[in-house]
């Protein structure tokens, strides 16, 4: 395999009867956590992890682990996602374990952590979109394949609302092109949600700040060969969109990430300057991966042995 695999979307239902049938590394039963970064997702949270737990936890068994990890919201995320029943691991929790830190990055690194299942779905916490099909499209490649580590949700980005994402077009798109041709027909390659395989990401380091998606691209396209990566149709997304202002610096630490790891030129400033002088400081900085740090948390520390998420069982 020389590019990356476009995979067709196939039912939960049919998913769910090839997880029930396949095994894990040590040929136990092959697990599946979603996870979901949020801060202050109070709005839209609990009904995103409403619709997974009812329809992919409780009615087919296809979700083993429902976990948010909540990244210092200031209002109910944290609350309304325990009631619609998810487990909630607070940011602050990981950091007392392993360290400070910050990005959006850092809370998938946390979330990694802090579940336990083989084949990892990341669902980001703001969508207004989301269909219970999204996450067995994502993980059937995974169950099905074992030379694929990664699956990108290439979803539909509405005209207005930018297509295929204002950062994705003007950033990441760009130097894809320019530097990593075999990844350009990813169609979302910055999209939040996807699959990974846990024994291959817990492998790598995670950038912690908006570079995070493209390191991981870039580093298993180097590690596993480019063709473990994957992406299936998942039909329309939306979100709540941010302001310019917010996606310069996204812009910036992408941009940032991606010349880093391809070696292009001198070294990137770490100061974002805006046009008023304002500074703003990018968050570059990586955690190590998870494997050399988190194996005891991993293997049954208080982070990842939590009550996990049995059918017809609600967490506490």
């Amino acid at each position: 395999m020389t590019g990356v695999r476009t995979f067709e979307a196939r039912s939960v239902d049919t998913v769910a009867r090839a997880k029930r049938a396949a095994r894990g590394p040590g040929g136990e039963p092959l697990r599946v956590s979603v996870c979901i970064p949020c801060r202050n997702e109070a709005s839209t949270v609990g009904g995103l992890v409403g619709v997974i737990r009812s329809s992919l936890v409780d009615r087919v068994g296809l979700v083993d682990e429902l976990v948010v990890v909540d990244d210092r919201s200031v209002d109910d995320t944290a609350r309304l996602a325990r009631e619609a029943g998810a487990r909630v691991v607070h940011i602050e929790d990981v950091h007392d374990a392993h360290g400070i830190g910050r990005g959006k990055g850092n809370v998938l690194w946390a979330s990694l952590v802090a579940s336990r299942g083989d084949l990892v779905v990341w669902l980001d916490g703001d969508l207004t979109t989301f269909e219970p099909s999204w996450v067995a499209g994502l993980v059937a490649p995974l169950i099905d394949h074992d030379e694929i580590a990664l699956v990108k949700a290439a979803s539909e980005r509405p005209d207005d609302e930018g297509g295929g994402g204002r950062t994705t077009e003007l950033v990441a798109r760009p130097l894809m092109s320019l530097y990593l041709p075999e990844l350009t027909t990813l169609r979302q390659p910055l999209a939040g949600e996807y699959a990974v395989r846990r024994s291959v990401v817990e492998t790598l380091p995670f950038v912690m700040g908006w570079g995070v998606e493209m390191a991981l691209l870039i580093d298993i396209a180097r590690t596993c060969g480019v063709g473990a990566i994957g992406q299936v149709d998942v039909g329309i997304r939306r979100h709540r969109h941010q302001p310019l202002t917010s996606l310069s610096v996204q812009a910036a630490e992408v941009m940032a990430t991606v010349l880093g790891r391809v070696g292009a030129g001198r070294q990137a400033q770490t100061t974002f300057r805006r046009a008023d002088g304002g500074l703003v400081e990018l968050n570059l900085d990586e955690r190590p991966p998870v494997a050399q740090v988190a194996g005891g948390t991993l293997a049954g520390g208080t982070l990842a042995s939590g009550p996990g998420i049995e059918p017809g069982a609600r967490p506490t």
